[in-house]
């Protein structure tokens, strides 16, 4: 089954389910759950028709486990919303804050044709504007920003939550993908950075979804749930 005759839902659950797969998240029906916003109900019966159609199993822990099927047809689904987006971005000039969700009412009705034209027109790029690689196998780990300490030399690397809110809040703070700086202080919910020679301030909550390379480097860990639920937009990457 190809990746066009799943239903525009399917496709949508098997990209949450991948996304939770590349931030290192627990593929559990709940985190599906709230990383769509939607209820518990909604969410298993969904579970059922892509086990059923062949795109994921389910563990003895419940945990969701793609085919080789299912995994196939998830990657390229990323890889399609993020080619759009860097083609919205450098082709057409929308700003990057607002690219996502306009990604995500194209992808699904987007002929092999025009999805072959679009990946010609972004030539070489590597990433969509968000940070996040178009061929899944080129992610490079990073680590929280809030896990930083001050003094550390850091590059903004991806934005792990793509919900626009946040997309919005960090484009305003002045954060972007590649910008270089020093991770300059943290107190209480805030951590403060330098970037571009201009410091800016985010609360740390918004802090755990900003990955960055840094140096010294904190260990890397798994996301925190919590980062899924920041926005009352869903979660995206």
């Amino acid at each position: 089954m190809s990746a066009e005759t799943a239903t525009v839902a399917e496709q949508e659950y098997l990209e949450t389910i991948f996304w939770l797969y590349e931030a290192g998240l627990p593929m559990t029906g709940a985190n599906v759950a709230r990383a769509m916003q939607l209820s518990a109900p909604t969410v298993h019966e969904m579970i059922g028709r892509l086990e059923r159609d062949g795109y994921i199993t389910r563990g003895a822990d419940r945990r969701l486990i793609f085919t080789d099927s299912g995994r196939e047809h998830a990657e390229h689904i990323v890889r399609r919303h993020r080619m759009i987006e860097r083609f919205l971005t450098d082709v057409l000039g929308i700003p990057w804050n607002e690219v996502h969700e306009e990604a995500e009412r194209i992808e699904h009705a987007m002929s092999p044709v025009l999805e072959e034209r679009m990946f010609a027109a972004i030539g070489d790029a590597k990433t969509c504007p968000h940070g996040h690689p178009i061929d899944a196998s080129g992610r490079i780990q990073g680590v929280p920003l809030a896990d930083c300490e001050p003094g550390a030399a850091i590059q903004i690397l991806r934005f792990e939550n793509e919900a626009e809110e946040l997309l919005h809040y960090l484009h305003d703070h002045g954060v972007h993908p590649g910008l270089e700086g020093t991770f300059v202080a943290a107190a209480g919910d805030e951590v403060t950075i330098e970037l571009g020679g201009a410091e800016t301030t985010l609360t740390r909550s918004v802090a755990e979804t900003v990955s960055v390379v840094a140096d010294p480097s904190p260990p890397p860990r798994v996301a925190l749930p919590e980062q899924l639920v920041l926005s009352k937009d869903r979660y995206g990457r």
